[in-house]
């Protein structure tokens, strides 16, 4: 299988890469569109800022390309954030546009920013090939300021002062808020989930 992990130049991508290689995989990280567009499956991991990561991905010519795509994507945490229409970050700024969802800032009462640290997710009712033998007390490990509202591309919530989406579904691609890579086992289960659908 030809695992692609893209560098937004704004993400821990060897912890990625590092999980992906202990669960038997060989990911390859690249920012070249030759060698993104023949992957099998995809993964934009990314942190810190919406700017700095479309930056790059427009630097390099990926929008248009990851827009296009048909292979399965795995978003991580900003990675999920840019599948949104913009972000409330720095005026609003256009994301990928592949989900008409914008991105809003964490404004929960006076929670410390950013939400940092473990926390459950919900389990959908219905069986998901992404969720197999994961259970519903199994904690995850959130670092964010900006969220997706719970709306129709929402599969997974989560709980911080507000009910905001932690996993999403949309066509072949998948959006986690979370970041799996630092979730030990639950979240290495959930990678091995996204590898095998």
């Amino acid at each position: 299988m030809n695992i692609i992990i893209i560098n937004t130049k704004c993400a821990n991508l060897f912890s990625v890469h590092n999980v992906l290689y202990k669960l038997g995989y060989n990911a390859v990280i690249s920012d070249e569109a030759d060698i993104i567009s023949k992957a099998d499956k995809l993964l934009l991991p990314g942190v810190g800022t919406v700017t700095a990561a479309m930056q790059q991905l427009k630097k390099k010519n990926l929008v248009k390309l990851i827009q296009q795509s048909t292979q399965p994507i795995l978003g991580i945490c900003l990675g999920m954030q840019l599948l949104g229409i913009n972000s409330e970050e720095n005026s609003h700024i256009n994301t990928l546009k592949i989900i008409d969802i914008p991105i809003k800032q964490i404004k929960f009462g006076n929670l410390p920013l950013p939400h940092m640290g473990w926390n459950t997710i919900s389990i959908p009712k219905k069986k998901h090939p992404l969720f197999y033998d994961i259970k519903k007390n199994d904690y995850f490990y959130f670092a964010h300021s900006y969220y997706i509202d719970i709306c129709h591309v929402t599969i997974s919530q989560t709980w911080y002062g507000h009910y905001f989406s932690a996993v999403i579904e949309y066509k072949n691609f998948f959006g986690v808020q979370f970041h799996p890579e630092k979730s030990s086992t639950p979240g290495e289960k959930l990678i091995k989930n996204f590898m095998e659908m």
